[in-house]
């Protein structure tokens, strides 16, 4: 294999699949990217054998070919070359040079025959979606998914699909997110998926708020996206999602209205003096105003009294600190509102311009 490609477009190829390349692994294979030289272009494939990316970039070929060449030092290599320079690689046996102008490097690959793909994705539902569309949910809800909790079912995002409605929906069991979107598409009934942790995370950092049209397809073990320049394929979760909907406060007849960057600001003010393991927060309600007080085990205090539209019986509650900063941080700026039903009932928050996403907060004893 011989190939010649512009360092631009080589490091944002490898940089758009490097977050696959697991640092330790248990095959070492997986450290590596496969990298294939055809028709004029060069095609990377990362993958963890949970999730795959692959993406392509123009090349002048020299020679046909394939080879699995270790991911990040060919990244660094990529990222200490000048801007403009030319890359030329060249793979024989176990070794591949990399040349560009007076610089020369030699890294130890591996045989390509001997990457590991995904298992064949089935088929199954196919959607086209705006890209921003899919983004934009993905934003709204991924900050709630759990992380490494032994309900396997939560560290992951469930896509839910139906002709006239896409919704996200990420909880890890002391707060919820979810969010609905209008669609028109055409599938014969609704589909679930619980997509894993690690896949919506390079989502997030993959997807733009672009209104490029990108291709879904969902079978029962994988998904597999066509975005522009990339596909992206993961295994899904197997098991059930919780029944969320019962969660949702529907009795919540106290409601508070307030400026969300206001409220943002003063709860990272007392959250200073939180305490730092559990980060709890009093929320203390009367009429048209909110007070905030955090104390730590120092014995050190923070209180801090915002105004607010509130005419409902006083009340007071405790929340998670930064669950209430990551729910209003995912809101659109402008007024939100907190319905609660009592002082030991969770909390609903929903930003006025968005009604379709809703934030589920479960009260802390204080």
């Amino acid at each position: 294999m011989q190939f010649t490609v512009q360092r631009k477009d080589l490091l944002t190829a490898l940089q758009t699949v490097i977050g696959v390349v697991e640092r330790r692994q248990t095959m070492p294979i997986l450290s590596n990217v496969l990298i294939k030289a055809e028709n004029d272009r060069i095609v990377i494939t990362a993958t963890d054998l949970e999730l795959e990316l692959i993406t392509d970039t123009p090349a002048v070929i020299g020679q046909p070919g394939a080879a699995a060449i270790p991911a990040r030092k060919l990244l660094d290599i990529c990222r200490g070359l000048p801007d403009d320079a030319e890359i030329t690689l060249e793979h024989d046996g176990q070794q591949t040079r990399v040349q560009s102008g007076r610089s020369r490097f030699t890294l130890s690959t591996m045989a390509a025959q001997d990457w590991p793909y995904l298992d064949e994705v089935e088929s199954g539902q196919q959607i086209a979606l705006p890209e921003r569309l899919l983004k934009g949910l993905l934003d709204r809800t991924h900050f709630a998914m759990a992380h490494q909790d032994v309900r396997y079912y939560l560290n992951g995002l469930l896509l839910a699909l139906r002709s006239d409605r896409a919704r996200c929906v990420a909880t890890d069991g002391h707060r919820l997110a979810l969010s609905d979107t209008t669609l028109n598409i055409a599938i014969d009934e609704p589909i679930q998926a619980i997509v894993p942790r690690k896949a919506i995370t390079e989502l997030v950092r993959l997807l733009d708020s672009s209104e490029a049209e990108i291709t879904l397809q969902l079978s029962t073990k994988h998904l597999r996206l066509q975005l522009p320049g990339l596909v992206f394929t993961t295994k899904l979760i197997d098991g059930r999602f919780p029944d969320y909907e019962r969660v949702i406060p529907d009795q919540a007849d106290k409601q508070m209205h307030a400026d969300r960057d206001t409220i943002r600001q003063a709860l990272s003010r007392t959250a200073i003096l939180s305490n730092e393991k559990f980060g709890g927060v009093r929320l203390a309600l009367s009429e048209h105003s909110l007070r905030l007080q955090a104390q730590n085990v120092e014995r050190e205090e923070a209180e801090d009294e915002i105004q607010v539209t509130y005419d409902h019986e006083p009340i007071e509650i405790g929340f998670n600190v930064n669950y209430l900063l990551e729910a209003l941080g995912a809101m659109d700026s402008g007024e939100f509102t907190l319905s609660l039903s009592g002082a030991d009932s969770s909390g609903l928050l929903q930003s006025v311009n968005d009604p379709a996403t809703r934030y589920v907060v479960m009260p802390m004893r204080l």
